[in-house]
């Protein structure tokens, strides 16, 4: 029962499905299951504990946190999967994780308007254009962004009555986007749960660097699902879900008290400004 044949028997007892797809994904992960199994010469106090560690893994997903998609990113497994689907023509804004705290129907809010929604951290305007590959402006195109707070903790992670730090916009004829939040900062992913314990484990580091998360659909344009990271920060180099790309960085300037900001308004606390344009792709 550890020989090749039990592998080509499991792969043969997909031979009626009538999706070729299905079939071949099948056959291909039992194959290196399989061989991986006997790579490692798995014994089945290893095998019950990784049962264990799926069941618990999947019994720590909710409707606002993906346990599944965190041990996808930390494993690599979901930039892997971003650079298999990465087609774009060259100038186009790459693509990085979609990370476990994507939430769908987020409040839309007017350009230029505040996302924070009372999150604490400094202000920050984010502004830019959304742009196709040959700097022509995109209209129409709807941005969806979400990022973290000063402390480290999505809303979702929060009791909060309403969302902060979480909303979409709808692009003008200019193409422009433009929100107040706050200025992002380096945190830990969730290590509550299984993936925390995998991270202990294995003397793994569990920062991400300081950054915002976008998604831009508009018609016509391939999905664009992208970070934008801080410059300087510490952890570029050891992100924990290996989602940092070198064309993702953008400068966050800082501002004193009283300094007009772009959007025609003069705040009167410190605050920060990032610009950065998002290039779509073609359908």
């Amino acid at each position: 029962m550890t020989s090749d044949g039990l592998t080509e028997a499991v792969v043969a007892s997909f031979d009626g499905c009538g999706d070729e797809r299905l079939k071949a994904v099948m056959g291909a992960l039992v194959r290196h299951l399989h061989a991986f199994a006997r790579e490692v010469e798995l014994t089945e106090t290893e095998y019950f504990a990784a049962i264990d560690f799926l069941t618990r893994t999947g019994q720590g997903c909710t409707d606002t946190r993906q346990e599944f998609v965190l041990l996808a990113d930390v494993l690599g497994l979901s930039m892997l999967t971003v650079g298999l689907a990465e087609r774009k023509p060259v100038g186009a804004t790459e693509s990085t994780v979609l990370g476990p705290f994507f939430v769908e129907g987020s409040p839309e809010i007017a350009p230029g308007g505040d996302l924070a929604n009372g999150a604490p951290g400094q202000p920050c305007l984010v502004i830019g254009q959304v742009l196709d590959t040959e700097g022509q402006p995109v209209a129409g195109a709807v941005v969806e962004t979400w990022q973290a707070d000063e402390d480290g903790y999505y809303d979702v992670q929060k009791e909060t009555a309403e969302p902060q730090n979480r909303g979409h916009l709808t692009t003008g004829a200019d193409g422009g986007y433009s929100f107040w939040s706050v200025k992002p900062v380096a945190y830990p992913i969730p290590t509550d749960g299984p993936v925390g314990e995998l991270l202990r484990a294995t003397g793994r580091a569990s920062m991400r660097p300081a950054h915002i998360h976008f998604m831009v659909t508009a018609p016509g344009y391939a999905r664009l699902t992208t970070h934008v990271f801080a410059a300087g920060d510490e952890h570029l180099d050891n992100d924990a879900v290996f989602g940092v790309k070198p064309s993702l960085i953008a400068d966050f300037v800082n501002h004193p008290p009283g300094t007009p900001a772009p959007d025609g308004t003069t705040p009167t606390r410190s605050y920060s400004t990032v610009h950065y344009n998002l290039i779509l792709a073609p359908a």
